[in-house]
Order: structure tokens, then sequence, then C-alpha cells
């Protein structure tokens, strides 16, 4: 039986029934996901209002700027020149009001006109709010989100596009949108990608391999080689325990696994653990000792050799550059050399993503998250797509809710959607220990099994690889690595941002990264003595990789060992594991 609400023929009645839709979609979206950012900016902005009466002629100028706006552009209306001449335009890469009826159209120029002028202006006062450093930040952020979230486009009745649309469909798109909503209620989240299009040993996660180890913390997963010899020192790749390992294995055409393997490294992979509400014990401790060395010391077994390079990505780098200040202390000589992806060491500038940390916050989040045994992986995801909500929250509302469109499918943001939860006490540690306190930049500032670590003793050959636009690992932080590490270090920065620079195939050769710059005197000098190279830098770090992998050797017939053997075949269970 068909079940689809009936849409009205009557212009008037299709006004309210579009009126009526729209309401429930936000009111729904409201109520899911933005309480805590409505409240936030309500407390941002009554310190600025309490601020303001300090000086109050930040506010006189910022309004009397934006009431002669207003004018100018009511003047442009009136004496039709308010597409010739704008008050205000959106700013480049502002992709939102690229329809010609922003433009075109009178009554939606002036709505996207004055928009813009209002953000203008509540930006420029929390610009010159003058706050503490971490407040300022926050008022800031905030704010840009309220402005995101008030956007004309965001709502039916004033989006030329939505209003089109439905018109042609007759409200079907609507309805579809309606539908759409409904689903990501139940899913929990935004689908950004068809979600359906994909599947794990199928056509992501797909090069060839077997898990050989297992425990509560991973699954150490060894892949074929492609070739008659690989390198003697195996390379086992780290990748971070807050998602899923597959961004380095998504299709042949952009494997950085495969790529691994094709350049005859024999390659190993840890599989991290999907924590259950019962794991909530697994500690920092954990993720080292159970976690990295224990992998360790299984590639070194299998591979045969005493020494092996590792290769860590993001939080997967940090608890890696532990791992090694770790070693160091032991006197254990087993890593030959370290590459480090987008990875902070030193936690003073921490990116956009230091708006949510400071005292009260932090306390706030480890509180419940104590209370339910993890950090929930959409709670973590949800915070990252806040960083740059018009791509990663505001588009797909519009496209999905209100265009009632389908998203298209993109293997990245099929893995961005698959989260992964994190501990409790390893999580409540490495926001305390590391974001609040920066323990990990101190010599002896952190004990790590048992031992008071400094990175300054790892003295190895080390390859970071940071990215310009990373705003999550911001590249002037991940910098400060180079000073901490007293080895023969390499510093490399790619274009783009914390995934997509990392993910640069060399099939495609694109983008480009800068080398050569000098160290020793912090990141801006490096960067302008640096050179710029076209393509990208995977063929870079692999031949820097291949002078420090020994000799060649012939590659195993097998995989695993008598000690370790094959338990299933690549990508394993625990990726599997994905959030109810």
């Amino acid at each position: 039986m068909d079940t689809k609400p009936n849409t009205p023929t009557d212009p008037q009645e299709f006004i309210n029934f579009l009126n009526e839709e729209t309401q429930k979609l936000f009111d729904t979206f409201s109520v899911k996901n933005q309480e805590d950012f409505f409240s936030n900016f309500t407390k941002s902005w009554t310190e600025l209002a309490a601020r303001s009466w300090e000086d109050p002629t930040v506010w006189i100028r910022a309004i009397s700027d934006y009431q002669q706006g207003q004018m100018n552009l009511w003047r442009n209306i009136l004496t039709g020149g308010a597409t010739v001449n704008p008050v205000a335009s959106p700013a480049p890469g502002d992709r939102r009001f690229q329809a010609e009826e922003w433009n075109q159209n009178p009554v939606f120029d002036y709505i996207k006109q004055s928009y813009l002028l209002t953000s203008q202006l509540m930006s420029e006062m929390a610009a010159n709010a003058h706050l503490s450093d971490g407040e300022q930040r926050k008022l800031e952020f905030y704010t840009q989100q309220y402005i995101d979230a008030m956007s004309p486009t965001n709502f039916a009745m004033t989006n030329p596009e939505v209003l089109h649309q439905a018109m042609e469909t007759k409200g079907q798109s609507l309805i579809d949108g309606m539908k759409n909503l409904l689903s990501d209620v139940d899913k929990g989240r935004i689908s950004m990608t068809d979600e359906s299009a994909f599947e794990l040993g199928k056509n992501l996660a797909l090069t060839e391999g077997s898990v050989v180890f297992e425990n509560e913390m991973l699954q150490l997963i060894q892949y074929k080689p492609t070739q008659a010899q690989v390198f003697e020192r195996p390379a086992l790749i780290i990748p971070p325990c807050i998602n899923k390992f597959y961004i380095m294995d998504l299709q042949e055409h952009n494997s950085y696994v495969k790529y691994c393997v094709e350049q005859g490294q024999n390659t190993f992979l840890i599989s991290w653990t999907n924590p259950r509400e019962d794991q909530s014990y697994l500690s920092w401790d954990d993720y080292v000792e159970k976690g990295i060395l224990e992998a360790i010391e299984a590639v070194k077994s299998i591979g045969g050799s005493s020494k092996i390079n590792t290769v860590s990505w993001c939080v997967g780098g940090t608890l890696t550059a532990t791992a090694l200040a770790v070693m160091a202390n032991r006197k254990d000589t087993s890593v030959a050399s370290a590459t480090f992806l987008t990875t902070l060491t030193d936690f003073a500038d921490p990116g956009d993503i230091g708006v949510f940390v400071d005292e009260k916050q932090v306390g706030q989040l480890v509180e419940k998250v104590n209370d339910e045994g993890f950090l929930n992986g959409r709670s973590l995801a949800n915070s990252f797509n806040m960083l740059r909500s018009n791509d990663l929250i505001w588009s797909y509302v519009v496209n999905n809710y209100l265009k009632g469109q389908t998203p298209p499918p993109f293997d990245i943001l099929y893995w961005n959607s698959d989260s992964t939860n994190l501990p409790a006490t390893m999580y409540t540690f490495y926001m305390k220990e590391m974001y609040l306190e920066n323990k990990l930049s101190q010599p002896g500032g952190l004990t790590i099994c048992g031992e008071a670590i400094d990175l300054s003793k790892i003295k190895i050959p080390v390859y970071f690889l940071s990215t310009i636009e990373d705003h999550i690992a911001p590249w002037k932080g991940t910098f400060k690595g180079t000073e901490l590490m007293k080895g023969q270090v390499e510093f490399v920065l790619g274009a783009s941002g914390h995934v997509a620079g990392v993910i640069n195939p060399a099939s495609k050769n694109r983008r480009h990264y800068w080398t050569g710059g000098k160290l020793g005197d912090g990141a801006e000098n490096w960067l302008e003595s640096a050179e710029r190279q076209e393509g990208t830098w995977w063929n870079h770090w692999s031949e820097w990789l291949k002078k420090r992998a020994g000799k060649k050797v012939d590659a195993p017939a097998t995989l695993g060992n008598a000690t370790h053997k094959e338990i299933e075949p690549a990508p394993g269970r625990y990726v599997k594991v994905r959030l109810a």
C-alpha cells in the first residue's frame, strides 16, 4: 500500500506544507545533535556582551558599519544595482550561493547579502572581544558555527534551489528528504556517501594478506609479497586507533598498503580492536606494551630480522613515539627507522580541535566517558565534522534532507563514517596528559610501561610528513617533533589536509610537497628555505625508506611462521566490527 504523504497542489497549501516539513526536519536535527553547540554559543556571547560594557566602541563601530551596509544594500535594490555592485559577497571557496537565483533574483540576492552582512557583523564583534586566548578561540569558533547553521541555504523557504526542486517534483524531493532524515536518525549520523556501495574485503581493503597474530588489542596483518624479493627489514604500519585501518588500504588505485608491497617492502599492519564497554580498563600503556611492542616482536619473528621500520599516522604516531621512548630506555634497538605521518608529539598548538580542550570541557567529557566505559566514536566524529561544518554537516543536510538526494559513493567518506570507540582509561590519559598538560614533550613528564620517557632519547632516523592545510594536527605543531627527537631527521610538507594530503596515490602523482628546508630554526624558516616538488610525497618517502630497509632477500613463500600461523584472511574480523 502506498503510504507516501499527500502533497497539495494549491500554491498556498504547498507553501504551508513546505514550511511544516522543513520545521519537522530541523526540529529533529537540532534536538538530536545541536544542544551542546547552542549552549556553548549562548555562553560565549553572554560573556562577550558582559565585556562589551568595558569598551562599547567595538560594538558601536560594528553596528554602525552593519547599518551602513544595509542602507547601501537597500539603495542598490531600489536603483537596480544590487547584483552589479554587491555590498557583500561570499568568501572565495564558499560554494553555498552558486545557483544563479542567488544573483539574478532580487529577493534571494537580498537574502544572501543581508545574511553575509550579518555574518560579518557577528564575526567582527567576536574577533574584537579581547578575551583570554582560550575563550577567544571558543567565542570565534562557536560564532562561526552559529553563522554557518543559520545560513539561508539551510532552510527550504530561503533556498531557491530547494524551492525549485520541490515545485518540479510536486513535493516528492521533500518527502524523499524526510525519508533520508529518518534513516539517518536511526543510524545516529548524517550519511555522507552511499554506504551500500562498499563492503570490506569486496571493494575496500583488498590487498591480499592474512592475520598472523592477535590479542585483545589488535590483529596483525601480513601482506603477500608481489615480487620475488623483498627488503630484509619488514615495515610495520601503525594506523590511528581512533579510526579503522583501511584508510590506508582503500581501493587498488589509492591503497598505501598496496604501494608499500609493490615497492618491495615486507609489509605488516596493525588492525586495532574496536573497544566495548567491558574493555574500559585498556590504557595507554596497554596500547604500547600489548599493542605496538608485541606487534614489533611478532613482526621480527615472522620476518626473520632483528630490526624493522615503522610507519605510523596521527594518534598511531603519538603512540609509536611513546613506544620508541620506552624502547630507548630499555636499550631495545628493534626499530631501525620511524616514519610519522601528521603526528603531534608536542600539543602546545593542537589546532582547531583545541576549541574543545579546556579543563571544564575535558572534565565533563571524561566524566561521561568513564560512566559509559568508552568514548563513542560517533561523538568524536561529530567533533571533527564541526571543524568543517559547511562541508561536512550543512552541505549534506541540504542535499540529503532538503533536496532528497542520495549522496554518491565515495570511499574516504565511507571510511569517515565507520567510527571507532576509545576505551575510557586510555582516552582520559590521552586528553589530560597530552592535550591539557602537554607532558609528552617534557623530558620525564610521562611514565609509560614503568619507564620515565624522554623523546630526545629517540636517536634513530625519522621521517616526518605533515600537510599544510591540516586542521587536526597543524603542521607547525607537528614540526616540533623534529626538535624533540635527536636522530637524523627528514621533514616533508605535503599539500592538502589531514587525510587527502596523506592518501595521495603515486598512481595519480598529483599535488606537490616541500623538502629540504633548514631544520633547527623553526617551522616558518624551514618553509622559506624549502623547495617545492611536484607530485606525491609517496615516491620521495619510498626512496628514503629503501636506504634503511637492508638488502634484498627472497620473498616468503607463505605468510606467518611456525609460531605465528595464519589465522584468517585480511582484512580480518576486528576491522569489520561497526558501531550499532
